[in-house]
C-alpha cells in the first residue's frame, strides 16, 4: 500500500518506468536468492517486503508505460490485455510452475525465479516511453 499511495509516483517521476521495472527485477532477484539460501526467519522477514515493492512498483510502471505509448482510443484494450496476459496468465503459469519446482527441489527451486528476474533486468531497460502521449 505504501508503494501504491506514497512511494510509487515519486519513484516513477524520478527514474521512469524502464528503470523502475529494472529496479523491481533487481529486488526480485535479491528476494529469490535469499529465499533459496535461507530459512532464517529474520532474513526472510527482511526480504519479504520486496514482494510488495516488486508487485506494486512494476504495476505502476506498466500503467505509466501504457498511458504513454497506447493511443487513447485503445487504452481499455491495452489495459485488458495487460491485466489478462501480463498479470493474469503469467501469474497462473508461474504459480503452477513454482509449486512443481518447490515440490521437486525445495527452496533451491527459487533459483528459477531468480533467473527470471535476472533475465528481466536488461529487458526492462529496453522499454521506451515518451513524456507525452502520442509523441515518439
Amino acid at each position: 500500500m505504501i508503494v501504491f499511495f506514497v512511494l510509487g509516483r515519486p519513484i516513477l517521476d524520478r527514474i521512469g518506468p524502464a528503470r523502475a521495472a529494472a529496479l523491481c527485477a533487481t529486488a526480485g532477484l535479491l528476494r529469490w536468492i535469499v529465499m533459496a539460501h535461507s530459512v532464517w526467519v529474520p532474513a526472510l522477514a527482511l526480504v519479504q517486503p520486496l514482494h510488495g515493492l516488486t508487485f506494486a512498483l512494476l504495476h505502476l510502471a506498466c500503467m505509466r508505460l501504457l498511458s504513454h505509448i497506447v493511443p487513447p482510443g485503445l487504452s481499455a484494450t491495452a489495459l485488458t490485455l495487460y491485466g489478462t496476459l501480463g498479470a493474469g496468465v503469467s501469474s497462473v503459469v508461474l504459480t503452477l510452475a513454482s509449486g512443481s519446482l518447490y515440490g521437486r527441489f525445495g527452496s533451491t527451486g527459487f533459483w528459477a525465479m531468480a533467473g527470471l528476474c535476472a533475465l528481466a533486468m536488461p529487458l526492462a531497460l529496453t522499454l521506451k516511453s515518451t513524456s507525452t502521449r502520442g509523441q515518439s
